[in-house]
Parts: structure tokens; sequence; C-alpha cells
């Protein structure tokens, strides 16, 4: 039985109809050209199947099946793997639901109910395939690896909810806050940014993993803000035009749970408004993150400025970008370099414990 039978044809047809009737994204999804390979591997996936209930085995057509779904996914870089899951899974069943209108000739009742079993097996291979990618090799790597996969999982199929259980189930579990932050949070993060480098996600699913882990965050500030005060006060941005700012946001959050009053800055501070804000909050120390390098020039500019303008002011720098360097951060006026939020905490805590409440000479030396 070839693909031109005019039966099948007939059926490919149908199916093609039914997918653009229940799913109203297709329309703004595929161009004329997608179209016309969508109905080409509506034929291809019928040829698959029967040849499966030909021999009666599922591996034929459930590998078939992956292989199809991995080459979408690098084909349609403009749509996450949830996206295409969603479209797959429903055209799946759509090719099930019309198995009933083929003549007994081509499937017997028998063979369609053993199609209709492969076909559902070829949805949950699918839907399995959404997070079935390589990860780094040590995101696993420790007691929170668990935590991180789940989270990481929940994200990647757009499970808002489950991602928030995973996080609820670590505190539960007692998880340190440092711990969920770093061990967690901030590793999925990473990771989500790895994989978008990869093209194994797109922006919006990025941008939709940072709002959920901001989320994710807001939901321990009322345990953040109950801690005793240890009269330190601490500035925060994230350094550039950039948006990375979900780093600078945790080491905040970390500092007020140690304590510390902060100011959290966010993103593309101008060099005037974070000496205005350090003039008027009168830190203890100031932190500053880069992401991304081409901001790395600003971040000299900025702390040259702050240590002129308020040499009492202990200075701090962090970032991706800075591991990019040759350890630039010795040549500038800075008092420390930390990898992570708990790195920089530790220092803080050693250098400030003698002097908690005695703040700094952050007066201008222009009066």
């Amino acid at each position: 039985m070839g693909l031109n039978d005019p039966r099948l044809l007939q059926l490919a047809q149908k199916i093609y109809g039914d997918h653009f009737a229940r799913d109203g994204q297709l329309e703004k999804e595929y161009d004329d050209r997608r179209k016309k390979l969508m109905y080409e591997d509506i034929l291809y996936n019928i040829s698959f199947l029967m040849t499966a209930v030909h021999f009666s085995d599922d591996k034929i057509f459930t590998s078939y099946a992956r292989w199809l779904y991995d080459l979408l996914c690098n084909l349609m870089t403009d749509l996450d793997r949830d996206r295409i899951m969603v479209q797959m899974k429903d055209h799946y069943q759509i090719l099930s639901d019309s198995l009933n209108e083929l003549p007994d000739d081509l499937l017997s009742n028998d063979e369609k109910e053993t199609a209709c079993l492969f076909l559902q097996k070829a949805i949950s291979l699918t839907q399995e395939a959404v997070t079935d990618i390589p990860l780094s090799d040590d995101f696993l790597g420790n007691h929170l690896g668990e935590y991180r996969k789940a989270f990481l999982d929940a994200l990647m199929r757009s499970k808002t909810r489950e991602a928030y259980a995973v996080i609820d189930r670590a505190r539960e579990q007692g998880v340190p806050i440092l711990d969920i932050y770093e061990g967690i949070l901030r590793a999925v993060m990473h990771e989500v940014g790895r994989l978008w480098h990869m093209n194994k996600l797109t922006i919006d699913k990025e941008h939709y993993c940072s709002s959920v882990t901001q989320t994710v965050m807001s939901r321990f500030y009322d345990e953040l803000f109950l801690q005793p005060r240890q009269h330190l006060t601490l500035i925060c941005c994230a350094v550039g035009s950039e948006l990375h700012e979900i780093g600078g946001r945790m080491l905040s959050d970390l500092f007020e749970h140690n304590g510390w009053d902060t100011v959290y800055l966010g993103a593309a501070v101008p060099e005037k408004a974070l000496l205005n804000a350090a003039l008027e909050h009168q830190p203890n120390l100031i932190a500053l993150s880069v992401t991304m390098p081409q901001h790395l020039i600003e971040c000299e500019s900025l702390v040259r400025a702050v240590k002129t303008q308020f040499p009492g002011v202990k200075i701090a720098v962090g970032g991706r970008a800075f591991k990019m360097t040759s350890r630039i951060w010795e040549k500038w006026p800075v008092d420390y370099y930390a990898d992570t939020a708990a790195e920089l905490i530790e220092w803080s805590q050693q250098t400030f414990r003698t002097n908690k409440e005695t703040a700094p000479d952050n007066s201008s030396d222009q009066g």
C-alpha cells in the first residue's frame, strides 16, 4: 500500500484540516512552506504507523516519533519544545480518532485498536522528550540535583504550579534558603541560559523561566524581612543595559536574610543614580553584578566613581562576565570578587563583624 492511495490521501487531508481547526495558533506559526511540509509529514506518519501495525512492532513507530520530534525542535527554533510537543500530541490524537474512517481492507478493527495503542505510546514518549535533553555534567551532581531537575522539568513543560511545588517541598524538607537560592534557583537559571545558547530553548521560554523564578523568590519575602537587623546596608545593582538581574535580586534577598538592610536598584542603573543612592543610603557595601562582558567597561567606571566619591564604602563585584576575563578585577579598586552569594556573605561577615554598629565614612571628599 503506497502513500498515493486515495483513501490515505483523504485521511491525511482530514487530519490536516482537523489540526488547524483544533489549534488556532498554527495559522500564526505556519507559513505556506511549513504547511506543505506538515501535510507531507502526516502522510509519512500514517505510513510508519501502518508499517508498525503490519509487523505488530510498536518500536517502528515510537522510534520514528522520537526522531520526528527532535527533528522538528531543530528545524522550528522559533517554537519551544513544549509547544512542539503539544502540536505532535494533538496530531497523534487526531490521527487516532480518525482511524475508524479507514475501511476494513486497509485496517481491521483489531489493527485499528493496535494502532491506537501505538499512538498513545507515541504521545507519552513525546511528552517525556520535552525534558529529555543533555544537561551540564554537574547539574545533577549533589544532594540538590533532584530538586534542580524537577524544577527545570516543570519550567520546560510550562507547569508553573509544579515549579512552585518543587520549591515548597524543598522548604518543607529543611533545605536552607541559601541552598534554595544558590543551589537550586541560580543553578537552574544558569542551565536555562546554557540551553538557550544551544538553541534548545526559545527566548520566550527563557523569559518565562526567569519570571517564574522571580515569583518563587517573592514567596520567601515574609521570612527574609523578619530576621534580626545587623544595622548594615547593602546597595546592589546589575550593570549595563541588559535585563539579567536575577543574580542581583538573589544577592539582595540573601543579605536581607542575614540581617542586612538592602537597596536593590535593578538593572541599567546610570552612574549618577548609583552615586545618588549611595549618598542617600550611606551603604557599608555596594555589590555590582555584570553578566555580559561588553558592560565591564561601564562597571569599572562605576567602581572608580564610587571609590572617588565614597572612599569608605566597600565594593564587591561578581557575575558571569568576570569569569571570561583574566581576573581583571584585581586591577580595579574593588574590595572583593565573589563567584557566589555565599562567598560574599561569608566575606562580609568577616569584614564587618567588628564594626556592625559603625557606619563607614561615606562622606564625599567634595563636601
